[in-house]
């Protein structure tokens, strides 16, 4: 596996392949739920192409109260992972290198980035947008990989390929969880015990929801009600920040829940933000 710090290296890598490359961008910190994402991407690449993936932790997708200094940096075990699921390059460029300081253009996103997390994280996928377009640029790749557990970052990116014509295939990968159902996340690690005990709630509230949709209940009222009531039931020390029944293209509300809705959620334990969805007609 080839570790690749600068542009330079990135390009001189590019210029060699020939076959198909596919891409899985990351901010590091790797767990499970990312290596899959990998397999996904060695799967599809298959044994003429490549896999590359990207460690950058981007400074422009913090707001103000989000610690860019604290997230976690990882590089030595990130590329021992990468090298066990068959990534063939890593590349983990400086924030320097990336931005230049009188830097004046970015991606605004205006529909799909205004809901769900967009509501409560202003200029979050701008700046999400900004770095993936970047990405996509230096890295070429024929695919590129996401997970569907930030189901609004992957819409987003969709609208950036098509609106701006980027010839790139987006590849929505499924959600990794724990046995207990939760969704693996980075973030995970900074529950306390208790909070952690009460974490699966989440997917289990949204389980509960669906049973509600598959038996008859098309109300998204009562179904987003259905949610509070069974999180709160299980799990008194979340705060739910957003629970919502959105379409999963346009990522509007929806009144009557149809066969392409979208149950997406973030709950806040004391400061640790977690997400998660479930697409009601989707396999589990």
């Amino acid at each position: 596996m080839t570790l690749l710090p600068t542009l330079a290296e990135l390009n001189t890598w590019r210029a060699a392949q020939s076959g198909p490359v596919v891409f899985v961008p990351t901010m590091g910190a790797l767990h499970e739920g990312h290596l899959q994402l990998m397999r996904d991407a060695r799967q599809i690449a298959g044994e003429g192409g490549k896999v590359i993936v990207s460690i950058f932790v981007n400074p422009l997708q913090f707001g103000p109260k989000e610690d860019f200094a604290k997230y976690p940096r990882e590089l030595e075990a990130d590329a021992a992972k990468c090298a066990s699921v068959g990534v063939d390059a890593i590349f983990a460029p400086e924030a320097a290198d990336m931005y230049p300081p009188d830097r004046s253009v970015m991606v605004l996103e205006t529909k799909l980035s205004t809901g769900l997390c967009g509501a409560s994280r202003p200029g979050h996928f701008d700046g999400v947008g900004t770095v993936v377009l970047k990405l996509f640029n230096l890295v070429q790749p024929h695919t590129a990989v996401f997970g569907k557990k930030d189901y609004q970052q992957l819409a987003i990116i969709r609208r950036v390929v098509r609106d701006l014509n980027v010839p790139v295939q987006i590849v929505g990968s499924e959600t990794v969880r724990e046995e207990d159902g939760l969704a693996m996340s980075s973030r995970n690690r900074y529950l306390a015990p208790e909070q952690r005990a009460q974490a699966p709630a989440i997917r289990r509230s949204l389980l509960h929801v669906r049973r509600r949709w598959l038996a008859g209940e098309r109300n998204a009222a009562v179904l987003i009600q259905a949610y509070q009531t069974e999180l709160q039931t299980h799990a008194s020390l979340g705060v739910v920040d957003y629970i919502a029944c959105v379409d999963r293209d346009t990522l509007e509300p929806l009144t009557e829940v149809d066969s392409n809705a979208l149950l997406a959620t973030a709950v806040f334990f004391d400061r640790t933000r977690l997400i998660d969805n479930l697409e009601l007609d989707g396999t589990l």
